[in-house]
Protein backbone atom coordinates (compact mmCIF):
# COMPACT_ATOMS: atom_id res chain seq x y z
CA UNK A 1 0.00 0.00 0.00
CA UNK A 2 1.32 3.42 -0.96
CA UNK A 3 1.80 5.83 1.95
CA UNK A 4 1.14 9.55 1.55
CA UNK A 5 3.30 11.86 3.70
CA UNK A 6 1.25 14.62 5.28
CA UNK A 7 1.28 17.06 8.15
CA UNK A 8 -1.20 16.65 11.01
CA UNK A 9 -2.96 19.85 9.88
CA UNK A 10 -3.33 18.51 6.35
CA UNK A 11 -4.83 15.25 7.61
CA UNK A 12 -7.27 17.18 9.82
CA UNK A 13 -8.40 19.26 6.82
CA UNK A 14 -9.00 16.12 4.72
CA UNK A 15 -10.95 14.48 7.56
CA UNK A 16 -13.06 17.63 7.98
CA UNK A 17 -13.73 17.74 4.24
CA UNK A 18 -14.82 14.08 4.26
CA UNK A 19 -17.11 14.71 7.25
CA UNK A 20 -18.75 17.71 5.52
CA UNK A 21 -19.19 15.81 2.27
CA UNK A 22 -20.83 12.87 4.02
CA UNK A 23 -22.96 14.78 6.53
CA UNK A 24 -23.94 17.90 4.61
CA UNK A 25 -23.16 17.86 0.89
CA UNK A 26 -24.35 14.33 0.09
CA UNK A 27 -27.78 14.72 1.81
CA UNK A 28 -28.24 18.18 0.24
CA UNK A 29 -27.61 16.92 -3.29
CA UNK A 30 -29.94 13.95 -2.72
CA UNK A 31 -32.68 16.41 -1.70
CA UNK A 32 -31.93 18.55 -4.78
CA UNK A 33 -32.25 15.50 -7.06
CA UNK A 34 -35.55 14.51 -5.46
CA UNK A 35 -36.87 18.05 -5.82
CA UNK A 36 -35.80 18.23 -9.48
CA UNK A 37 -37.43 14.86 -10.20
CA UNK A 38 -40.69 16.23 -8.85
CA UNK A 39 -40.71 18.82 -11.63
CA UNK A 40 -41.40 16.14 -14.22
CA UNK A 41 -39.65 15.35 -17.52
CA UNK A 42 -36.03 14.55 -16.65
CA UNK A 43 -34.69 14.71 -20.21
CA UNK A 44 -35.01 18.50 -20.35
CA UNK A 45 -34.61 19.23 -16.64
CA UNK A 46 -31.43 21.29 -16.19
CA UNK A 47 -31.77 21.30 -12.38
CA UNK A 48 -31.84 17.51 -12.33
CA UNK A 49 -28.78 17.18 -14.58
CA UNK A 50 -26.84 19.77 -12.55
CA UNK A 51 -27.69 18.00 -9.30
CA UNK A 52 -26.65 14.62 -10.75
CA UNK A 53 -23.36 16.13 -11.93
CA UNK A 54 -22.73 17.58 -8.47
CA UNK A 55 -23.61 14.21 -6.92
CA UNK A 56 -21.07 12.51 -9.18
CA UNK A 57 -18.38 14.97 -8.10
CA UNK A 58 -19.21 14.53 -4.40
CA UNK A 59 -19.22 10.73 -4.58
CA UNK A 60 -15.92 10.77 -6.47
CA UNK A 61 -14.31 13.06 -3.91
CA UNK A 62 -15.62 10.91 -1.03
CA UNK A 63 -14.16 7.80 -2.67
CA UNK A 64 -10.83 9.57 -3.19
CA UNK A 65 -10.66 10.74 0.43
CA UNK A 66 -11.67 7.29 1.73
CA UNK A 67 -8.69 5.85 -0.18
CA UNK A 68 -6.15 8.50 0.81
CA UNK A 69 -6.92 9.06 4.51
CA UNK A 70 -6.15 5.50 5.69
CA UNK A 71 -2.88 5.62 3.74
CA UNK A 72 -1.61 8.86 5.28
CA UNK A 73 1.69 8.85 7.12
CA UNK A 74 1.62 11.85 9.47
CA UNK A 75 4.98 13.54 9.85
CA UNK A 76 5.41 15.74 12.92
CA UNK A 77 7.19 18.76 11.50
CA UNK A 78 7.63 20.32 14.96
CA UNK A 79 10.24 17.64 15.74
CA UNK A 80 12.37 18.51 12.72
CA UNK A 81 15.22 21.01 12.65
CA UNK A 82 18.41 21.81 10.83
CA UNK A 83 19.45 23.58 7.68
CA UNK A 84 18.85 20.67 5.30
CA UNK A 85 15.67 20.69 3.19
CA UNK A 86 13.26 17.85 4.05
CA UNK A 87 9.52 17.27 4.18
CA UNK A 88 7.84 20.06 6.17
CA UNK A 89 10.61 22.60 5.62
CA UNK A 90 9.87 26.22 4.93
CA UNK A 91 12.45 27.10 2.28
CA UNK A 92 13.37 30.57 1.05
CA UNK A 93 14.98 30.68 -2.36
CA UNK A 94 16.31 33.46 -4.56
CA UNK A 95 16.22 33.18 -8.34
CA UNK A 96 19.84 33.78 -9.36
CA UNK A 97 18.83 35.52 -12.60
CA UNK A 98 15.99 37.80 -11.44
CA UNK A 99 16.95 38.10 -7.73
CA UNK A 100 13.29 37.35 -6.93
CA UNK A 101 12.85 35.82 -3.47
CA UNK A 102 10.14 33.27 -2.69
CA UNK A 103 9.31 31.11 0.30
CA UNK A 104 7.64 27.71 0.05
CA UNK A 105 6.64 25.05 2.53
CA UNK A 106 7.21 21.50 1.27
CA UNK A 107 4.28 19.28 2.22
CA UNK A 108 2.21 16.35 0.96
CA UNK A 109 0.58 16.26 -2.45
CA UNK A 110 -2.97 16.22 -1.04
CA UNK A 111 -2.45 19.35 1.06
CA UNK A 112 -0.26 21.47 -1.24
CA UNK A 113 -1.62 24.84 -2.31
CA UNK A 114 0.66 27.02 -4.43
CA UNK A 115 -1.50 30.11 -3.73
CA UNK A 116 -0.70 29.76 -0.03
CA UNK A 117 3.00 29.10 -0.59
CA UNK A 118 2.95 25.34 -0.08
CA UNK A 119 4.22 22.90 -2.68
CA UNK A 120 3.99 19.15 -3.03
CA UNK A 121 7.00 17.06 -2.09
CA UNK A 122 6.65 15.43 -5.51
CA UNK A 123 6.82 18.75 -7.43
CA UNK A 124 9.92 19.37 -9.57
CA UNK A 125 10.96 22.30 -7.35
CA UNK A 126 10.66 20.31 -4.12
CA UNK A 127 12.46 17.31 -5.62
CA UNK A 128 15.34 19.59 -6.63
CA UNK A 129 15.52 21.15 -3.14
CA UNK A 130 15.27 17.99 -0.99
CA UNK A 131 18.57 17.14 0.68
CA UNK A 132 20.15 20.52 -0.10
CA UNK A 133 21.32 23.09 2.46
CA UNK A 134 21.36 26.85 2.98
CA UNK A 135 23.80 28.41 0.52
CA UNK A 136 23.42 25.67 -2.10
CA UNK A 137 22.72 26.65 -5.68
CA UNK A 138 20.11 24.36 -7.23
CA UNK A 139 19.13 23.81 -10.85
CA UNK A 140 15.32 23.57 -11.09
CA UNK A 141 13.57 22.28 -14.22
CA UNK A 142 10.97 24.76 -15.51
CA UNK A 143 8.72 24.97 -18.59
CA UNK A 144 10.82 27.78 -20.08
CA UNK A 145 14.10 26.02 -19.33
CA UNK A 146 16.05 25.22 -16.19
CA UNK A 147 16.39 27.97 -13.56
CA UNK A 148 19.09 28.34 -10.92
CA UNK A 149 18.01 29.24 -7.41
CA UNK A 150 19.96 29.69 -4.21
CA UNK A 151 18.61 28.44 -0.89
CA UNK A 152 18.85 31.34 1.58
CA UNK A 153 16.89 29.95 4.54
CA UNK A 154 15.43 26.71 5.85
CA UNK A 155 13.16 26.49 8.90
CA UNK A 156 10.70 24.04 10.41
CA UNK A 157 8.42 26.44 12.31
Amino acid sequence: MQKFPMTAEGLARLEDELRVLRAEERPAVIRAIAEARAHGDLSENAEYHAAREKQSFIEGRIADLETVIPSVEVIDVSRLSGDQVRFGAKVTIVDEETEEEKTYRIIGAYEADMKNGSISISSPLARALIGRKVGDSVEVPAPGGARSVEITAVSYS
